[in-house]
């Protein structure tokens, strides 16, 4: 069920992200309050779809393969950093408590429940059974200097 729903997640990512690099203008009117946060700007629109396609692929790959975890936490780390600077907005008084309540569901919620989520997705028993002596050795290693 989470696989499912992290998968269902990661394709609306990528989604949204080709709207904002194919359509600026047109996701620029349809999505509540965007319009509320300063003029229509195609170029920043592009810049944040860009990430959101990158975020997504990067989380669709783990999906595919376990050995693309880097990929995935760089895309948590988008999605969670973009939450961030929403609410510090709202914290240093920028957005309004309206703005920041229509922000949770499409900006906040995914980037909790995407990190919740992709904890969730059970590991294969083969990459479990190599995980432990990897991360020793690769602690070995840190700890010598090598």
């Amino acid at each position: 069920m989470a696989r499912r729903l992290v998968w269902a997640l990661d394709l609306v990512l990528i989604a949204n992200g080709a709207v904002m690099l194919a359509l600026p203008a047109w996701w620029y009117e349809i999505v509540p309050g965007v319009a509320d946060t300063g003029p229509f700007n195609p170029h920043f629109i592009r810049d944040i779809g860009a990430a959101y396609v990158v975020a997504g692929g990067g989380l669709v790959w783990f999906l595919l393969d376990r050995a693309a975890r880097p990929a995935a936490l760089l895309g948590c780390a988008f999605l969670s950093l973009h939450a961030l600077i929403h609410l510090w907005d709202w914290a240093a008084g920028r957005e309004s408590l309206v703005h920041l309540l229509r922000d949770v569901p499409t900006v906040i919620v995914p980037g909790l429940l995407i990190f919740s989520l992709a904890r969730r997705v059970t590991s294969t028993s083969r990459e479990n059974r190599y995980a432990e002596p990897a991360d020793a050795a690769a602690d070995r290693r840190l700890r010598t200097g090598l």
